[in-house]
């Protein structure tokens, strides 16, 4: 089973648990640090080298953050926690860019599970997780859309699983039947029911296909007239100026 979603949905505990159960996630990743080249910004983890071999972080100068051995809980993760000394620290040329006037020595935490993010980063990376990520966003955000601000369903209006799949089944069938009238037209949409009822839906079917078909080419026709008037306007802006 493959499983997509926007970074909404991120969780580095649930894809732990999705990869228990051989199901793959295409989820993009959320609040990811980036290299910061603002003056006087602090070093974000991402410039912090995680060494596998040696279980030690290197920091931009080139110091080791060795493993403490010590642990604690955050946010249902067990995190190892990594230090650099004091003195170290205190000496370095990089200090301002690191820590806060307050800290005395940098910490870095990693979870116990951080391999599995970073073959999930690599993963997130390449083009079939991006490819996958648009062609998510392309066919699932106009539904949500409409379903939001058209019909108005911003949330559910009952408790229990069993009650808001029945909810949600109304609110698809809305869309649905919506989005059927938006493509054939309410003369189609009685001539599709009448065909339901006498159960003879051939030429009802080649009907419905020609009409989405001259409907298309006629939008095709519109944009393109629309695209050589905007080229057209901006022509006689330039001329005129």
């Amino acid at each position: 089973m493959i499983v997509t979603a926007d970074k909404g949905y991120y969780s580095s505990v649930e894809i732990k648990k999705c990869l228990d159960d051989s199901i793959e996630t295409i989820v993009p990743l959320r609040n990811t640090a980036t290299t910061k080249k603002i003056k006087n910004a602090k070093f974000s983890k991402n410039q912090f080298t995680y060494n596998k071999q040696d279980d030690c972080y290197i920091c931009p100068n080139n110091q080791i953050l060795e493993n403490s051995h010590t642990q604690y809980k955050r946010n249902n993760r067990m995190l190892d926690v990594y230090r650099l000394s004091s003195k170290l620290c205190k000496s370095c040329p990089l200090k301002d860019n690191c820590l806060s006037e307050k800290t005395h020595y940098k910490q870095m935490y990693r979870w116990e599970y951080e391999s599995i993010i970073d073959d999930y980063t690599t993963k997130m990376n390449t083009k079939l997780a991006k490819d996958i990520v648009k062609k998510r966003g392309s066919i699932v955000e106009h539904p949500f859309g409409t379903i939001k601000r058209t019909l108005g369903w911003d949330h559910f209006l009952v408790r229990s699983k069993e009650k808001v799949l029945g909810e949600n089944a109304l609110i698809m069938f809305t869309y649905n039947f919506k989005r059927l009238l938006n493509l054939i037209g309410i003369t189609l949409f009685k001539k599709l029911c009448l065909a339901i009822k006498n159960k003879d839906l051939i030429q009802i079917r080649e009907e419905i296909a020609e009409y989405i078909l001259i409907f298309m080419v006629y939008m095709a026709c519109f944009l393109q007239i629309n695209l050589f008037l905007q080229i057209y306007r901006k022509k006689i802006r330039y001329l005129k100026s």
